[in-house]
């Protein structure tokens, strides 16, 4: 065979271990568990870390306040050095809407060593804890972008309770308005899927651990057992390091996609899905050259790989390249429906993702290029040049 038939089996083989091989994460079936109302409800303390976030709030933070929770629950939002008013307008919504009880609090900027968002966590947790009249047994650390559906709550500590979990994270169901959202938005949570596997996250007997920062209920005792957000001060994949510290320190932890949580925040242009997607990629791999050359390569040979061999094969007369790239991408393509059904997305945009994988290509490399000229992660005005996770002590 020619070595482009060689590249498209090599595809093609890709795509048969992960379809069968890699948790059957293309699946979409991995929603909230069941759940069983307790006879007496457990009291609950929703932390919102929020910087700058005036324009969702008043979308956001209503969804909270109404919740029907029958137990004792209160709200505790971060008010993270925000310029445009996010304090002063969260009282207002409490004082317009009522429900449940809202304290703001601004700690002030981050010490050294500490991300804003953990920083912030790190503030309502400690005040959640400390001004109830007992401890939270839960806490949702939910961000301000994230509107519940007005049972999102009940429904989310009743399967814990259930189901014996320590952490219940689910994947709030990304805005897909706009041309770019559309198709950018459902492959960003394919691959997240790809990546951490739902299935093995779920699998107490698995290392794999994961979790979606925008909804997690933690219960506080594995909060206090795993020392987060302590442990984990320096992490700006933040979600994925407080799901390894609870199920290192013996927790169980659970992560799906979710049916009643959605984020509301807006990336109509390429420009805010691409920083969304680059300002973290590189941390994602450890900052390391070799990872981010193999990434590529992976990206280029089980993506790219299809479409071009299945085009030079029929360009130079290669059957074997032709049909066999062929064959890859119909089962790319079938991989990636559920996802698009998901989103509720048309299905003609699934020939489309080796042209999006291509782009988050395109943004893992500017990541590490953002790192090396020491930008590092940036978000709403703060430069984290060496973000990773901080040593245990």
């Amino acid at each position: 065979m020619s070595p482009v038939a060689w590249i498209a089996v090599v595809s093609l083989a890709a795509w048969g271990w992960l379809l069968l091989c890699q948790g059957f994460f293309w699946r979409t079936d991995q929603r909230l568990p069941a759940q069983v109302e307790p006879a007496e409800w457990p009291r609950v303390a929703v932390v919102v870390p929020a910087r700058d976030e005036a324009e969702v709030l008043p979308v956001s933070l209503p969804s909270l306040l109404t919740q029907d929770y029958p137990g004792p629950a209160e709200i505790v939002l971060v008010d993270d050095g925000s310029t445009d008013g996010t304090g002063k307008l969260a009282r207002e919504l409490a004082d317009g809407f009522g429900g449940l009880p809202l304290t703001v609090i601004s700690p002030g900027e981050p010490e050294p060593g500490w991300t804003g968002k953990l920083w912030a966590l790190k503030h309502g947790i400690a005040r959640a804890r400390a001004t109830a009249r007992e401890e939270p047994a839960y806490l949702l650390l939910t961000d301000a972008d994230i509107a519940h559906e007005p049972d999102s709550l009940r429904r989310l500590v009743a399967a814990a309770g259930a189901n014996g979990l320590d952490l219940v994270s689910q994947m709030a169901r990304l805005r897909v308005a706009s041309a770019w959202e559309r198709l950018i938005v459902p492959a960003f949570v394919y691959l997240f899927a790809q990546l951490y596997p739902f299935r093995r996250i779920n699998d107490p007997r698995a290392r794999a651990a994961a979790a979606a920062g925008g909804c997690v209920l933690l219960r506080t005792e594995a909060a206090v057992r795993a020392r987060v957000p302590d442990s984990i001060r320096q992490a700006v994949i933040d979600d994925v390091s407080l799901a390894r510290a609870v199920k290192r320190s013996g927790g169980r932890i659970w992560l799906g996609l979710a049916e009643r949580v959605d984020s509301v925040r807006p990336y109509p242009r390429l420009a805010d899905l691409w920083r969304m997607v680059s300002r973290s990629a590189y941390a994602q791999l450890r900052h390391s050259l070799l990872l981010l050359i193999g990434t590529v390569a992976g990206l280029a040979v089980v993506y790219l790989a299809p479409p071009v061999t299945l085009a030079v094969g029929l360009c130079t007369g290669d059957g074997a390249a032709a049909w066999t790239g062929a064959a890859a991408w119909v089962v790319m393509v079938g991989t990636y429906l559920p996802m698009l059904r998901y989103y509720r997305q048309s299905l003609w945009l699934a020939p489309l993702l080796p042209f999006t994988a291509f782009l988050y290509l395109l943004m893992t490399v500017d990541s590490a290029v953002q790192h090396y000229r020491g930008r590092g992660a940036a978000w709403k005005g703060r430069t984290y040049a060496r973000p990773e996770a901080a040593p245990d002590r």
